[in-house]
């Protein structure tokens, strides 16, 4: 039974409501040690607790957090690309279990470079004044890993790809599209900052994590459909060049064939007026 008008619009608004928070619920679901970890830092009082519990969340979130994330973004392509009616558990565990062992390796690829980054601000920022700049460097440098990590997984679930291309295309793409990538990143600073400030844990438990997914992937679609067509345009470009070309060597090689058989007919009129 199909509703309309308000009814209609009541009903697919619960229907994202339920879709969104199941997928955000089994993406905490499968990444508990590193939430339960993360909650247990944040509600200490004592700053040294947070940061021994850095550790344990820079080992544990390849193994959990990661594969979490790419099954939610899995799912967040299927929304995306039009197919809202897929099951979820079922299309979240699919892409749980296929891109577990890509997704591990980029979890990582990214969490040593987090380290690396953060040692190196920590060791600059100590430093003189004329050091210090360096610090503000490793901030934006941390900025666009951030954001390729976003694009990472989007390429992760849309496109058959090793890990090191991934990742290669991922930074690539943050790098050559700086507009999208500052969207997508004060977007998802907005969300992350509403969820964990005005709505306390509410939000975060129910629709940060998928609502973030949903809209990432979106964001990557949209450039990467723009990728596709300017890249079809140039092909069509270079096909009509090439036929273009095939076309005059055609018509070169007619003229030339027409030139030969003029000679050979004067030739033969010669011979029979010297006879």
């Amino acid at each position: 039974m199909e509703f309309r008008g308000v009814m209609g619009g009541l009903y697919r608004i619960s229907e994202w409501i339920m879709r969104l928070s199941v997928i955000n619920l089994l993406w905490m679901l499968c990444s508990i040690p590193v939430f339960f970890f993360a909650f247990m830092g944040l509600v200490s009082q004592s700053p040294d607790a947070l940061k021994s519990m850095l550790p344990i969340l820079a080992i544990l979130a390849p193994f959990t957090l990661f594969p979490a994330t790419s099954a939610m973004f899995t799912v967040a392509r299927k929304w995306v690309t039009g197919e809202e009616d897929v099951p979820l558990l079922k299309t979240f565990f699919r892409g749980y279990k296929e891109n577990y062992l890509q997704s591990m390796v980029g979890g990582i690829f990214f969490v040593l470079i987090f380290i690396i980054i953060g040692v190196n601000y920590f060791f600059y920022l100590k430093q003189g004044s004329s050091l210090k700049v360096l610090a503000v460097l490793f901030i934006a440098f941390t900025v666009i890993i951030v954001i390729s990590m976003f694009n990472f997984f989007s390429i992760l679930v849309h496109l058959h790809m090793k890990v090191l291309q991934i990742l290669k295309n991922a930074v690539l793409i943050t790098i050559g599209n700086p507009i999208n990538s500052i969207v997508l990143l004060l977007c998802n600073g907005a969300i992350i900052y509403i969820c964990l400030t005005k709505f306390n844990f509410f939000l975060v438990v129910f629709f940060m994590g998928s609502i973030m997914a949903t809209f990432s992937f979106w964001q990557f679609n949209r450039s990467f459909t723009k990728l596709q067509m300017k890249q079809q345009e140039l092909e069509e470009k270079e096909q009509q060049k090439l036929a273009e070309s095939q076309e005059e060597e055609q018509a070169q090689s007619e003229a030339a064939t027409e030139v030969e058989g003029t000679e050979i007919s004067l030739h033969k009129k010669d011979e029979n007026e010297k006879e």
